[in-house]
């Protein structure tokens, strides 16, 4: 008599991120990649990337089996959630996937915020708020104690046994229905943020610019500026504001200086396709938190000078330059020099690449 193999179950839907999550509901709704794409806001062949790995984590082989494991685990509900486009001339497409009451969302380009089921929620007092933070920035491994303890509080380390109560108190404050772990799981190596369950602004923010690169190197530099835009927007002022610890110190730094990048990137590209007034507006504005920024101001002179507002493009030098002078009694570099030289020549291709580096 013939025996049957015991059917192995397939891994969950918690192993997804976000995103993945998103691509996974809006396949089992009955969306095409090309559908999915408009609605998230995404590149086709972003979508089609999630796609392969939402495959290879769950072990399916295909597409159709993909939809039937998102109706199974409870992705999805029959009769619910979006469906396939109409060819209705001017219908705007509708964002899909999880909503934002799916776990727990957590903000840390600007003062720390946090959103548990679509709701906001108190993650305690600063330090264990940085606590929080730390876990956030680490979204692929798990933190040790120890480095929670040097991170959060450098030498003034109160001893190991702070960090389980914080711990607890974030484990009992964020999570999902009744299970403790569904949000911060312990195992041997530390505490970590559990994944699919946990969305990071700050790992939204590398996806999109991610993506940007992608559309560059594709030629469709509308695109990059769109997803670049999208990826400065989660920008809500300093990063970690108000957080204390040595970690949070050093990641307020890397981020402003990421941001920073960032808007000169999506200013270069504005330059290239022309869009030279939107270039001006991003960098005038940029220059103004920058002052002592020299790419910066270098970029803006450049954009100012292709606009035709030369005597500008000479005022944003003479006044970078007295800042530099004022501060840092410092006179400005060669980049500054070489984009005046720039303007006074009648040469506007100068650009502010230098010390703020490449995205």
């Amino acid at each position: 008599m013939p025996t049957t193999t015991a059917r192995q179950p397939r891994p969950s839907v918690t192993v997804l991120t976000t995103q993945e999550r998103e691509v996974l509901y809006a396949l089992g709704c009955g969306l095409e990649d090309t559908e999915i794409a408009d609605a998230l806001a995404l590149p086709e062949h972003v979508v089609t990337q999630r796609l392969h790995r939402v495959l290879g984590k769950l072990a399916l082989p295909d597409r159709a089996a993909a939809i039937v494991h998102a109706f199974d685990c409870g992705l999805v509900v029959p009769g619910q959630g979006p469906r396939r486009r109409t060819a209705v001339s001017g219908a705007s497409p509708r964002r899909v996937g999880p909503t934002p009451e799916a776990g727990l969302r957590v903000c840390l380009l600007g003062p720390l915020r946090a959103w548990l089921s679509g709701r906001p929620v108190d993650a305690g007092p600063l330090r264990q708020q940085a606590v929080l933070a730390a876990l956030a920035l680490s979204p692929q491994r798990s933190v040790s104690r120890q480095e929670l303890l040097d991170g959060v509080w450098g030498m003034e380390s109160p001893g190991a046994n702070v960090v389980p109560v914080y711990v607890y108190r974030l484990r009992k404050g964020l999570r999902l229905g009744a299970c403790p772990d569904s949000v911060i799981r312990r195992d041997r190596y530390g505490y970590r943020l559990v994944p699919g369950v946990v969305e990071v602004d700050v790992t939204c923010m590398e996806e999109l610019v991610g993506a940007a690169g992608v559309a560059e190197r594709a030629g469709d530099l509308a695109e990059a500026v769109r997803l670049c835009t999208r990826a400065l927007e989660l920008f809500r002022g300093e990063p970690l504001a108000g957080l204390p610890g040595p970690l949070a110190e050093l990641e307020r730094l890397r981020l402003v200086e990421r941001g920073v990048a960032l808007a000169q990137r999506k200013a270069e590209w504005q330059l290239r396709l022309g869009r030279v007034a939107e270039a001006v507006s991003d960098l005038s504005a940029l220059a103004l938190r920058q002052p002592l920024n020299e790419p910066v101001a270098a970029l803006l002179m450049s954009a100012l000078h292709r606009a035709g507002r030369r005597a500008e493009a000479l005022a944003v030098f003479d006044r970078t330059a007295g800042r530099l002078s004022d501060d840092l009694g410092v006179a400005p570099g060669e980049l500054l020099r070489r984009a005046r030289w720039s303007v006074l020549g009648g040469d506007g291709t100068a650009t502010g690449r230098g010390r703020a580096g490449a995205a």
